[in-house]
């Protein structure tokens, strides 16, 4: 019932739509609104089987001449017609399409017009005249179908609003009853309402509008003096009271009316539309106008919303930070966990034990081997079991003569020990792996710990937002004709300002967006994020302050000859908070094994960087991991990641080659050491820090190029040869170099990457 009501009046409003714009002519000779509207409207999404019967209607009441009816007949053909078939087919009607339909649309009219003897000059503008208004309601319709009223419009929107606004104020104003101004009862409720409701240079610019659609109607500016002069009185007396804005601008009516003489005939009728108007105004009530200076306002305070994003970062503060204590108590309960190793002294007293309890047990020797020679049994005993530690296995001609000369099970006795000794092997490894676990665990938990608290640390402090650079940075972007439906301007930090704007997504790739919210912010501010909106078309921009430098880099590999799997990896990440990450990763030996080894050691560094951990848990949790695996298949990790805020480098290296920094004061050499990943459960990386500079180069190479040159001095004197200032050039140039050392021919798996900072 709700629907049928709603579909009602929206075709009392449709009729009386083309009605008005049906009699709004250009100079009282061309009529190029109504069926501009109509297909203006359809493109929007407005139901074609309310608006083909509304357009007849409205526009019929007006022309119901033969001639009349064959144009409009043809106009609802081309809408109808080529509507239904692209929904039969499937394929959305483009823009261009709508025009030639439209265009197409006003045939009959031509031909009539022509055959009318009327002026050629206005048959050919009127479809031209009516094409451009069909345009300018699209930009108008589009955007509030998409983003709704509550949006700011940009300077072609607003224009192309204007022009609109101008066409129906053209029809109106030949909508007269006995003297009875139908545009004056309109135009003045509108003045008044948007006067009280919205800035005072909105009703000016509707005033002045609709005085000039009425100028364009009839070539006669009778009206744009009236309406400016009401809009003047409507703000001049624009207080919570409505009631003076109302007796202001009837006064000014009757002023105009009966002193000045504006009007050619003025009398009672002529009066009556303005004193309507203002007693429509007053009858309102006053909650209805709340709504619509919501609707009229372009800015809105929202302290509510910035307390609650402050209330909800404080909260999110203090749970991180209990949670970061319930993940350190829990690392502290692993490492508790955690089972030293037997020493080799209570290793021998255990197993001695055994034996005695079970090969001993019920020999007619126990009392004298282990009472009268209790501590020379014990001995000989523990040494044998020391020997199979060792060698994996005792033999009879481990065993001493003199025992085995009175012991009458020495092979029982050989054989238990072997398998007590394996078995011991067996199960010390199985701990060592548990104790390995839960060691990696303890250091995940820890990790854990200190990332919450790091999170919780970025959180501790309330937002700054700053309301006039937010109502700025839209004034700004709106005059650019980039439409900004909100945005916000805050400091993360001393040294971090923000900013998210939420724009159209043809808008958020232009240059000039990060360039005006640079300028308002008074720093350099770059796009980091872009993310879509609830509402289609819309996207959220966001920038922060741009670091001190970047970088850019340049990568060259190739695999061992011979083999088509090169074992090396490399990755190339932008971490958060303006990091970069590079890192080779060498497997040693070549081919697929190699190559997955590589593959799955750089992919849980990369992750582990994701996610936040420092390079001592990373490389810590990811040693003891590899380590698990016990395959004899090792990796090099060669990394360095770039603070772009500080300039500062840090440098790990695990087993692999030196790399190298060149500037304009000559090259630098970051020396190798450490065993590969995953050798030793507690290996430990080589770390440096270096501060960068501007036009700073940084080399990293796996060991198949740093191995064709005969010492670190070798490469650094090529590397200081190189000329070209192109990162990828040199990665080139060094690969080829490396390549010509051994005749072409690869002896290993190659990769270089070469990072320029500026």
């Amino acid at each position: 019932m709700k629907d049928k009501i709603n579909y009602l009046i929206k075709f009392v409003v449709f009729i009386l739509l083309f009605f008005i714009l049906s009699r709004a002519s250009v100079a009282g000779q061309i009529y190029p609104f109504a069926f501009a509207m109509l297909f203006a409207l359809a493109w929007v999404n407005q139901k074609v089987w309310l608006l083909v019967p509304a357009y007849i209607i409205g526009v019929i009441i007006n022309f119901h001449n033969f001639e009349n009816i064959i144009g409009i007949l043809v106009t609802i053909f081309f809408l109808i017609v080529p509507y239904y078939i692209h929904v039969v087919v499937k394929k959305p009607m483009q823009k261009w399409e709508l025009f030639v339909y439209a265009f197409f649309s006003q045939c009959a009219n031509i031909v009539f017009n022509i055959l009318g003897e009327m002026n050629i000059v206005y048959v050919v503008l009127e479809p031209i005249i009516g094409l451009a208004f069909l345009l300018c309601t699209l930009i108008i319709f589009e955007p509030l179908i998409i983003r709704g009223f509550s949006t700011k419009l940009t300077a072609s929107e607003l224009s192309c609003g204007g022009i609109t606004l101008m066409a129906l104020a053209a029809g109106l104003a030949n909508c007269n009853i006995y003297q009875f101004s139908f545009l004056k009862l309109f135009v003045g409720l509108l003045i008044l309402v948007i006067a009280y409701c919205g800035k005072s240079y909105y009703s000016l610019y509707f005033a002045s509008i609709m005085g000039i659609g009425t100028l364009l109607n009839n070539n006669n500016a009778i009206y744009v003096a009236p309406f400016i002069i009401w809009a003047l009185c409507a703000i001049v007396f624009k207080f919570q009271n409505k009631f003076l804005p109302a007796i202001a601008v009837i006064a000014g009516e009757a002023l105009i009316g009966y002193y000045f003489n504006l009007y050619y005939v003025f009398n009672i009728i002529e009066f009556l539309p303005i004193i309507i108007a203002s007693v429509i105004f007053v009858s309102i009530p006053k909650k209805a106008y709340k709504q619509i200076t919501i609707l009229l306002s372009s800015t809105s305070d929202r302290m509510a919303i910035k307390s609650v994003i402050n209330r909800n970062r404080d909260l999110i503060h203090r749970r991180l930070n209990n949670l970061s204590e319930v993940f350190f108590d829990m690392n502290n309960v692993f490492k508790k966990m955690i089972k030293s190793e037997m020493s080799e002294e209570e290793v021998g007293d255990m197993l001695y034990e055994e034996i005695k309890n079970t090969i001993c047990k019920g020999c007619s020797e126990q009392k004298h081997c282990h009472r009268t020679f209790c501590e020379d049994t014990k001995l000989i005993f523990k040494q044998l079991i020391k020997v199979a530690m060792e060698r994996g296995k005792v033999t009879l001609l481990d065993l001493p003569s003199y025992l085995a000369s009175r012991c009458n099970k020495s092979n029982v006795l050989i054989s238990e020990i072997n398998t007590l000794t394996s078995q011991y092997k067996s199960y010390s490894k199985l701990v060592g792996n548990v104790d390995t676990s839960k060691l990696l665990i303890s250091d995940q938990l820890s990790g854990i710990s200190g990332l919450m608290k790091d999170l919780a640390s970025e959180v501790d402090s309330l937002i700054s937002f700053d309301s006039t650079r937010e109502q700025s940075l839209k004034n700004e972007l709106t005059s650019n004709n980039i439409v900004c439906t909100d945005a916000v301007v805050y400091e993360k930090d001393a040294k971090t300002s923000m900013a998210c704007v939420v724009v159209r997504e043809e808008d958020s790739s232009k240059l000039k967006l990060e360039n005006i919210v640079s300028k308002i912010c008074n720093q350099k501010m770059s796009v980091y994020e872009i993310l879509p909106t609830e509402k289609a078309g819309l996207v959220n921009v966001n920038l922060k302050t741009a670091p001190s430098y970047d970088c850019i880099f340049g990568l060259a590999s190739q695999p061992k000859s011979g083999s088509n799997v090169s074992g090396d990896c490399h990755s190339i990440e932008r971490l958060d908070g303006d990091k970069f990450m590079f890192a080779i990763c060498d497997g040693m030996g070549s081919g697929n094994k190699a190559s997955e080894k590589s593959e799955t050691t750089i992919n849980l560094i990369e992750n582990f960087y994701k996610a936040g951990f420092d390079n001592e848990i990373i490389l810590s949790s990811v040693n003891k991991l590899l380590n698990l695996e016990k395959d004899d298949v090792f990796s090099t990790i060669d990394l360095c990641t770039v603070d772009l805020k500080s300039g500062i480098a840090d440098f790990v290296k695990m087993g692999a080659s030196s790399s190298y920094i060149r500037s304009d004061d000559g090259c630098k050499i970051i020396e190798s050491g450490a065993l590969p990943i995953g050798v030793l459960q507690d290996a430990k990386a080589i770390t440096k820090k270096v501060v960068l500079k501007n036009k700073d180069f940084i080399i990293i190479c796996s060991d198949g190029i740093n191995d064709t040159f005969g010492s670190d001095s070798e490469f650094k004197d090529f590397l200081l040869t190189i000329k070209s200032a192109n990162p990828q050039e040199q990665a080139d140039q060094i690969l080829s170099r490396a390549l010509a050392n051994n005749n072409g021919y690869a002896v290993d798996d190659m990769t270089c990457i070469v990072v320029k900072i500026f």
